[in-house]
């Protein structure tokens, strides 16, 4: 009898694609238009593929960008198919090594630097694919912040008037090329070598996302490594 390991890669069915979009839109706490806003797609298109309809090249290609993949035609490509099982042990494999947190939009440059104080540790990414003014604004925007955080308690109350003026201007940059932060914060012990004991720390996360498709949460894995 032929096992799912024996099977001769093949194409993903418009079914089986329809269901891994779902997943991977799940688990990312997208919504439909969500997902489209980032993919480049119409809400419209996205709603078909995850009905199962069959979809060109292009849009298999948009999907897999938005989803993060290196290699955009992985949707394209045959490969093994994985059994019911086989997902199923992926998705609880997903679950137990991240975490989801409820995510915030960054509204003001003061709101940063409230976060920018009370943080151990900062992790800035991308949730969407960020170019020209975009993207320099968001590095300067995360060198800025981790700078500030550490030494925040050095600045007195004048100076942090003008720290928030200037990420006021980075985050006017985002928003005039299209893309919003939203920030969460989670508590996590740094572990050393026993029998020392771990060190408590709050790490944020500021992700940058389109500002017309902005998730309510987003997945961070559960373990952080430093260095």
């Amino acid at each position: 009898m032929t096992t799912a390991t024996e099977q001769k890669p093949r194409n993903l069915t418009p079914h089986e694609l329809a269901g891994i979009v779902r997943v991977f839109r799940d688990t990312r706490g997208w919504s439909q238009e969500q997902l489209a806003e980032i993919s480049g797609l119409s809400a419209r298109t996205v709603q078909r593929v995850e009905e199962g309809a069959p979809s060109s090249v292009d849009t298999r290609r948009a999907l897999a960008s938005a989803f993060g993949f290196e290699d955009i035609d992985a949707f394209n490509k045959p490969y093994g198919i994985p059994t019911a099982e086989e997902a199923a042990a992926a998705k609880e494999r997903f679950e137990k090594e991240h975490m989801t947190l409820k995510a915030a939009r960054v509204e003001s440059g003061k709101a940063l630097a409230t976060l920018a104080a009370g943080a151990n540790a900062w992790m800035f990414s991308e949730g969407v694919h960020l170019s020209g003014a975009a993207e320099e604004a968001f590095a300067s925007l995360s060198d800025y912040c981790k700078d500030f955080a550490d030494c925040s308690e050095l600045y007195s109350a004048t100076d942090r008037l003008a720290v928030h003026e200037e990420m006021d201007g980075y985050l006017a940059t985002l928003a005039s090329e299209g893309v919003c932060l939203v920030a969460a914060t989670r508590a996590a012990v740094l572990r050393a070598e026993p029998p020392a004991a771990g060190v408590r720390m709050d790490i944020v996360y500021v992700v940058a996302f389109p500002k017309d498709a902005v998730p309510e949460s987003f997945a961070v894995q559960r373990q952080v490594r430093f260095g």
